[in-house]
């Protein structure tokens, strides 16, 4: 693991697999297409489990692409060094993902046609995710404590920034006909309705055959035995699977597992200052 992150426009990254250079030509450079769609989430909010479903969206339901196919390569992270490089040469339509926060992104999407698929999680269990994920991620700093984690997530001082920030940014275009937002429970609670949602927002007309076999194939078991959506493919120099699986386990509420009643009042005092202005309420508001 390394020791420190850089910064761009103040927001963390890590090294090697980010760079100054290839984030300024994302964000200023990278010619959008107006039938690009984006899979953009803040980190740990369901990105890889949204790639598969839209990945068999555009499939019609036929699960070869996704098994024969990494993920990285099926919807680069366009914001990495590799993903960059990959997303330029990807035929249309493309499918590119991103953590990235609205004022980093690329700006000629604000001027497209492109679409936007943006993934909300409920922040304590991206919390938990996080903790486990940089733990086994080699590019991100050591967690330290659950305690230490927490404060660090809430001040933003994490890869990516501050959730809050990050989801505010985008829900700022929750109102556009090319945005669309849907949270990671919904996902969970009606797979087979949200699946009907997102191929009506893309334009893509499935029958029920072809919605169940995308229901099917993006189950959390189907990804987690598939090497091409697990990243047990992934280099062993990125990822330490021995402390912990990509796919853990892709539940809601885990957080009550973990967070102790104080770190959890902690966080909802932040949680309720911070989103007291913006105009949403997500399903884990009304508990």
């Amino acid at each position: 693991m390394f020791k420190e992150y850089f910064q761009y426009k103040g927001i963390n990254f890590p090294h090697i697999i980010y760079s100054e250079q290839v984030l300024q030509l994302v964000e200023n450079s990278f010619q959008v297409r107006d039938d690009d769609i984006f899979n953009v989430t803040y980190q740990k909010s369901g990105t890889v489990w949204m790639l598969e479903i839209l990945s068999l969206i555009l499939s019609n339901g036929d699960p070869n692409w996704c098994r024969t196919v990494p993920n990285w390569n099926r919807a680069p992270w366009y914001e990495t060094v590799m993903g960059y490089r990959k997303a330029l040469t990807s035929k249309s339509p493309r499918l590119i993902s991103s953590h990235l926060p609205a004022q980093l992104f690329a700006q000629a999407f604000f001027k497209s046609k492109a679409k936007i698929i943006y993934t909300v999680r409920n922040p304590k269990d991206v919390l938990v995710s996080l903790y486990h994920f940089a733990s086994m991620f080699r590019p991100y700093k050591d967690p330290g404590t659950l305690d230490q984690f927490l404060e660090d997530f809430l001040k933003g001082d994490v890869p990516f920034g501050s959730w809050f920030d990050h989801v505010k940014g985008w829900m700022n275009l929750k109102d556009k006909e090319n945005f669309f937002f849907i949270t990671y429970e919904e996902l969970q609670e009606d797979l087979r309705g949200s699946v009907a949602r997102i191929s009506q927002f893309l334009g893509k007309d499935l029958d029920d055959a072809a919605i169940d076999a995308v229901v099917a194939n993006a189950s959390f078991e189907a990804m987690k035995s598939n090497k091409m959506s697990n990243f047990s493919c992934a280099p062993r120099f990125f990822m330490d699977h021995k402390k912990s699986a990509f796919l853990r386990k892709g539940i809601s509420g885990d957080w009550k597992n973990h967070l102790t009643a104080a770190q959890s009042e902690c966080f909802d005092r932040i949680y309720q200052e911070r989103v007291r202005d913006l105009d949403v309420t997500f399903p884990w508001d009304k508990k």
